[in-house]
């Protein structure tokens, strides 16, 4: 009896969504906490809840102690991170999750779980501390993730153009392995500098209130989103793993 011929091995397929496993964490932490917030707390709840974790202005103000704020100076900390997990609704929750998982998979995929993490904190704060600048004793809670996501954008945008086109869920660890041109490089590149006007431009115009684009009532934190980008483009390689490419010649 002869031996059957070998058989080819099947074609590998790519799965049509290649996210990190921390970028997976992260949204289903996000929409976890949010589902809870709606279906399983009462009004009250909810209220405190957004007290304690929610960014608040007013907390860093001469006034704060008149309107006793829960928390006290471990909320005045951790507020600056925490508000990034909490969401308005689930047009607000769900525009967060697709840019995270457009542009913070890159990143994610390029630092690493702990990197991503600190420097995506890191964004969080900074778009706090922008938020607080401009709204100095603000008692409207601020929160969202689009301080911590904004970061992720501008880090993005200083290596993906460079070599694959920019595209939601695509690529993989090795994927974006390669040098990234240094900053005042890759804003001399035309791609990165349209990217950069379309952002700050459509930024600044959600700057007049126009709650239509989130779903969320009230305005538009949008100082927070720009502390947040500003920050990711300028720390991006502090975090960066990756050799940096040679500056050219002049």
């Amino acid at each position: 009896m002869t031996n059957p011929l070998p058989q080819p091995d099947a074609p590998r397929s790519e799965p049509m969504f290649n996210l990190p496993g921390v970028v997976l964490a992260l949204a289903a932490l996000m929409t976890g906490i949010h589902l809870c917030r709606v279906f399983f707390l009462s009004q009250e709840a909810d209220i405190d809840l957004l007290l304690m974790f929610a960014f608040i202005p007013v907390r860093y103000s001469a006034e704060a102690s008149q309107y006793g704020l829960p928390g006290g100076i471990g909320a005045d900390v951790w507020t600056f991170v925490t508000y990034s997990f909490l969401h308005g609704g689930f047009v607000h929750l769900a525009v967060n999750l697709f840019w995270l998982a457009a542009f913070g998979s890159a990143v994610a995929w390029r630092f690493g779980t702990v990197r991503f993490l600190v420097f995506s904190a890191i964004a969080s704060i900074a778009g706090a501390f922008a938020h607080l600048i401009a709204h100095p004793g603000d008692f409207v809670p601020v929160i969202g993730a689009s301080g911590a996501i904004s970061g992720q954008m501008a880090a993005a945008a200083r290596f993906v153009f460079f070599r694959h086109p920019l595209g939601p869920f695509s690529g993989s660890r090795n994927h974006w392995q390669f040098p990234a041109p240094p900053l005042m490089v890759a804003l001399k590149d035309s791609r990165v500098f349209v990217f950069l006007a379309v952002w700050f431009g459509l930024n600044l115009f959600t700057g007049i209130g126009s709650s239509a684009i989130t779903g969320v009532e009230g305005e538009i934190a949008w100082q927070a989103h720009i502390g947040g980008f500003l920050v990711g483009l300028l720390l991006f390689s502090f975090f960066d793993p990756v050799p940096r490419m040679p500056r050219p010649d002049r």
